[in-house]
């Protein structure tokens, strides 16, 4: 015996096969929406590498490690730069520091330097900074400082909060003094970080005369230094990075 439906319930099945259908298609767009930002990439400040920058670094690193401990690599560094792109260039640099290859970054960067395009970037000196300190290149961190000198940069407060900071934990204190006086020539103000940067670095060095000087200007320009309790030096630099 055949049951007929009613016009109602047609409607309703109808409606049920329609809403099931776009729950299916709402889903695997859902899934397709989610694998796409699974797989994408992180943002990092100039560090994306092409098939040729790529090529370049390991180029580099394989020279460096033929070359007597005492020759210089230099010569090797000019050729395979030469037909890199300006972004491709400064991505080459700050992946060598970032792989802590010192002297390499150390050598690409003054290539780039002799760039017609070159514009200086204060966090690129960070880089260059933060990884000739770390492997004890005293001589190469003063001339990058010296070359930093040289520069006309914009004014640029986190920046040199952070190049402080990398300077006192290596413990470099005339340059960090110095760089201090180029950051007010350059009109980026002292912040709290700062002078809490400052303080606390130069005290930890031993430095009690220095930080006392830097106390009085700290002073001056914020009346009290309730403050250094208050700023945590290690994540207010992590976070303006």
């Amino acid at each position: 015996m055949s049951i007929l439906l009613s016009p109602a319930c047609s409607s309703l099945r109808l409606h049920q096969i329609r809403y099931g259908a776009h729950r299916r298609i709402a889903a695997a767009m859902t899934i397709t929406m989610r694998d796409r930002g699974k797989n994408r990439k992180p943002t990092q400040r100039g560090r994306y590498l092409s098939t040729e920058a790529i090529q370049a670094v390991q180029s580099l690193k394989r020279a460096a490690r033929r070359s007597a401990p005492s020759a210089s690599t230099a010569a090797t560094v000019e050729p395979k730069l030469r037909r890199l792109l300006k972004t491709d260039m400064v991505a080459v640099f700050r992946e060598l520091a970032a792989q802590g290859e010192a002297l390499l970054a150390f050598q690409v960067f003054e290539e780039i330097r002799k760039e017609h395009w070159y514009k200086p970037r204060l966090l690129w000196y960070v880089d260059l900074v933060t990884v000739l300190a770390s492997k004890g290149l005293r001589i190469e961190v003063d001339r990058a400082c010296s070359y930093l000198k040289k520069e006309q940069l914009e004014p640029d407060t986190e920046g040199f909060n952070l190049l402080l900071k990398e300077l006192l934990d290596a413990g470099f204190t005339q340059l960090t003094m110095d760089c201090f006086r180029l950051m007010k020539l350059w009109d980026s103000d002292p912040d709290r970080i700062t002078y809490t940067t400052l303080i606390k670095g130069l005290e930890s060095l031993g430095k009690m005369e220095l930080s006392a000087g830097i106390r009085l200007e700290a002073e001056n320009d914020y009346g009290s230094l309730d403050f250094l309790d208050e700023v945590e030096i290690d994540e207010a630099c992590r976070s303006s990075s």
